[in-house]
């Protein structure tokens, strides 16, 4: 009996540093990711490493002016065959490619890139929360007008019309979805969302938040605390076509660390991939099938 009970305590232990990497928390990690996206997004125009110059007519990337290359085509001094290659090496395969990698990410780790890349957990009170808005509403308008221009005529407060609408509305708009609709966007309204969603759920093998059914009873003591710490407003515990909207945050991993600390068995929540996903996923089909909706709350991991 000991040693069983030191056997669950090691597997546990290794399950807890399997969640940390280089020392550092998963959490920790994952702040530090949005923190460094946050500042790229807001740097990126301004150094030119992606925008949508409005005035130029082309995207910039990495400095350099990216366009179809249909000027000489207009002039004609471009046959008909090089404009078409043009096209498809300067516009469609350079678009297959981010939409394909955006696909995969979804496909086998799910809906990663949104719980790793979001930076709503800094809007905590009002103010912050008007500066931020604001502060989106600048940035997006230097993803498409010359950054030196925007932030130019902001510090010298003479904004241009068009552009004190932009702002106004892009301000108000994104104050009213941080105050009141949270995530709801991100569940409902977002599109390359969605469609990683959709990937992720095709992949019976994809990463995902396994639940240790046989024992559920553990759970007793809690008060569903993975329930509440999840920023989707999802219950962790649930089969995987039940959580659609997963951003793969793993903080409902760590609430459930957290309040089984001193259980020997260690966590109930566990991230699952392969084959023990996939086994995850042949009890959502039969809980699907054979479980009650009260029943389906619980998922189990091999």
């Amino acid at each position: 009996m000991i040693g069983s009970q030191a056997t669950a305590a090691i597997r546990a232990d290794l399950a807890r540093h399997a969640r940390s990497w280089l020392g550092l928390p998963v959490q920790r990690w994952r702040r530090l990711t949005q923190t460094g996206f946050f500042l790229l997004f807001v740097f990126a125009p301004i150094f030119n490493i992606l925008r949508l110059d409005l005035n130029l007519g082309h995207f910039i990337l990495f400095g350099f002016d990216w366009t179809l290359g249909l000027d000489d085509f207009a002039a004609r001094r471009m046959s008909t065959a090089q404009a078409s290659l043009n096209i498809v090496l300067r516009g469609f395969l350079p678009l297959a490619a981010i939409a394909g990698t955006v696909l995969y990410v979804g496909w086998k780790w799910g809906r990663l890139y949104c719980g790793w890349r979001d930076a709503l957990w800094w809007f905590a009170v009002l103010p912050l929360t008007i500066a931020f808005a604001m502060l989106w509403a600048v940035v997006v308008m230097t993803y498409l007008l010359p950054p030196a221009e925007v932030y130019g005529n902001l510090l010298n407060g003479t904004p241009t019309r068009n552009q004190a609408i932009f702002l106004t509305v892009a301000s108000l708009a994104f104050c009213v979805e941080f105050l009141f609709a949270r995530h709801l966007f991100c569940r409902y309204g977002c599109a390359v969302g969605l469609f990683q969603s959709l990937a992720w759920m095709g992949n019976d093998k994809a990463m995902v938040v396994g639940f240790s059914r046989t024992r559920a009873r553990d759970c007793a003591s809690c008060h569903s605390a993975c329930d509440q710490v999840c920023p989707m407003r999802l219950n962790p515990r649930n089969v995987k076509r039940m959580m659609f909207a997963c951003v793969q945050c793993g903080q409902c991993v760590d609430a459930c660390d957290h309040t089984q600390a001193a259980n020997p068995d260690g966590s109930l929540l566990n991230w699952v991939h392969d084959l023990r996903a996939e086994s995850e996923a042949a009890f959502n089909t039969r809980a699907a099938r054979t479980l009650p909706p009260a029943c389906s709350s619980a998922r189990t991991e091999s």
